[in-house]
């Protein structure tokens, strides 16, 4: 999953995209709330953690604008200001969340993740397909009872993968989704970790789940 984290002091910028990376999530950052709408206007992206004090542009006016062009990714704001006031008008403005600072990296993962379930449609932290289970808190993955040991990377395809069970997804759409704007690696990336998901989650069991569909993409199935 990809998240834009837009927040100006450096070092709560630093801290947020290293913990969310440490989750398996692709993370874009920003320090200003214009390079925020540059990127949500030129990209995709599965959440937003949006400061709402920035130069250039404040938060408030970055999701209004990004709501007023269509924009429908679920957004976190933080801020220091905790007034009632404050918190409606932000809800106003197209939040879908609301996180006072200081607050825990623990609470925050637990929110990112709230948003990326209503935006799935999913109401549990486990994804099931068929006898694939996987738990989007303690990020383990079994399969017909077996656990099954996947890097960040691996984890994140294939919690893409079960989030949209039965939809074709193409090699361009992995890479928006699960690669940050930075990635420089090899063209066929999506193309070797799907080889690895299968030889994890599909080797040694008689149904596979993970399909290959010619000339389109790659979908999980049960």
């Amino acid at each position: 999953m990809r998240i834009l984290v837009a927040e100006d002091e450096g070092e709560l910028n630093r801290l947020i995209r290293c913990t969310l990376e440490d989750e398996g999530y692709a993370v874009d950052a920003v320090l200003d709330g214009q390079s925020a709408l540059d990127y949500l206007q030129a990209g995709e992206y599965d959440a937003v953690i949006l400061d709402i004090m920035m130069p250039k542009l404040d938060g408030l006016s970055v999701l209004r604008r990004y709501r007023s062009g269509g924009g429908r990714s679920p957004v976190i704001f933080l801020t220091a200001r905790d007034a009632i006031d404050d918190r409606v008008e932000g809800l106003d403005s197209g939040a879908d969340d609301y996180l006072v600072k200081p607050f825990s990296f623990a609470e925050l993962l637990a929110r990112v993740r709230v948003l990326l379930r209503n935006k799935g449609e999913q109401k549990s932290n486990t994804l099931t397909v068929a006898d694939l289970t996987l738990d989007l808190s303690s990020h383990r993955v079994t399969r017909g009872g077996k656990e099954i040991e996947l890097s960040s990377k691996e984890f994140a395809i294939l919690e893409y993968m079960m989030l949209n069970e039965g939809t074709i997804l193409s090699r361009e759409s992995f890479r928006n989704h699960v690669w940050s704007w930075d990635y420089e690696g090899e063209s066929n990336v999506v193309d070797v970790y799907i080889r690895f998901l299968r030889k994890k989650i599909d080797d040694g069991f008689e149904k596979k789940l993970i399909q290959t569909v010619r000339g389109s993409g790659y979908m999980i199935k049960g």
